[in-house]
């Protein structure tokens, strides 16, 4: 019985396929005080917590802030740039649970960390943690970076993040990038980080991705490329894949100087 109840799940036009090797990730939001300094926050993620999830597995981790940016595209919305996002790769969910229960337990980052972990009450290292649990794409199951990010070049990211008003909807759209999506970014020079479908955290259905680009100019002319392209204007065009978008939210991002990304 629980075997045709999986095949009932998983035979949905909808449903994304498993590609067997599929990375999860997890992407958190530090919420920061309105012009607070995130420097205690940096020593304890670069020193102490970052080391220690490498050595877990999870490799390799981001670590961004937000552009301040305007003009960006109709029908999207940029937020409040005042949180510092962390994004880390997992090849499994026994990974991820070992690096959640585990990470603050190791004397190693309670030693390297002690200044953060050990902050008083009337004055935190942050407000609140997000977290969400991502599952990567079947058409992108790993993590990717252009040489400029692992040179660690000069280099901008922007994250984005697909609202759905239902499940179903939300599914289809990982389908659609699925069936061309992605390799007509990669093929116009977007530059695609990683792509995540949500399965744990607040504001369910969604996705969320991240591009990636030399410069702010190089990124707008790939976008241009991308809005060309027969590609996805076929996929765009295509009664199946109307309505999957409720709402974008955009996020432009710079690394800090010890991100990995």
């Amino acid at each position: 019985m629980a075997a045709v109840a999986l095949e009932g799940l998983n035979s949905g036009a909808a449903a994304q396929k498993p590609a067997g090797n599929q990375e999860y990730y997890e992407l958190r939001a530090y919420r920061l005080k309105s012009g607070g300094s995130h420097e205690l926050l940096d020593a304890y993620l670069e020193k102490a917590a970052i080391p220690a999830l490498n050595k877990l597995g999870g490799k390799p981790v981001g670590v961004f802030t937000q552009m301040e940016r305007t003009g960006a595209p109709a029908g999207t919305e940029v937020r409040d740039p005042s949180s510092l996002f962390v994004l880390v790769p997992y090849p499994s969910l026994e990974v991820f649970a070992a690096g959640a229960a585990r990470l603050n337990e190791d004397e190693a980052v309670q030693k390297a960390g002690a200044e953060y972990l050990q902050t008083p009450k009337s004055s935190p290292g942050f407000e609140r943690i997000d977290s969400w649990l991502l599952l990567a794409f079947a058409g992108m199951p790993k993590l990717e970076q252009p040489e400029y990010s692992r040179s660690k070049s000069t280099r901008m990211f922007e994250m984005r993040t697909y609202e759905s008003h239902s499940e179903l909807k939300a599914l289809k759209k990982v389908e659609m990038f699925n069936a061309g999506e992605i390799d007509t970014m990669r093929e116009v020079g977007l530059g695609p980080i990683f792509f995540g479908q949500a399965l744990t955290g607040s504001g369910l259905p969604h996705l969320t991705y991240m591009l990636s680009a030399e410069s702010d100019d190089a990124h707008k002319k790939h976008w241009g490329g991308f809005g060309k392209h027969a590609v996805w204007n076929k996929l765009r065009n295509d009664p199946q894949y109307a309505d999957t978008v409720s709402k974008i939210v955009n996020r432009f991002l710079v690394p800090t100087a010890y991100s990995q990304i």
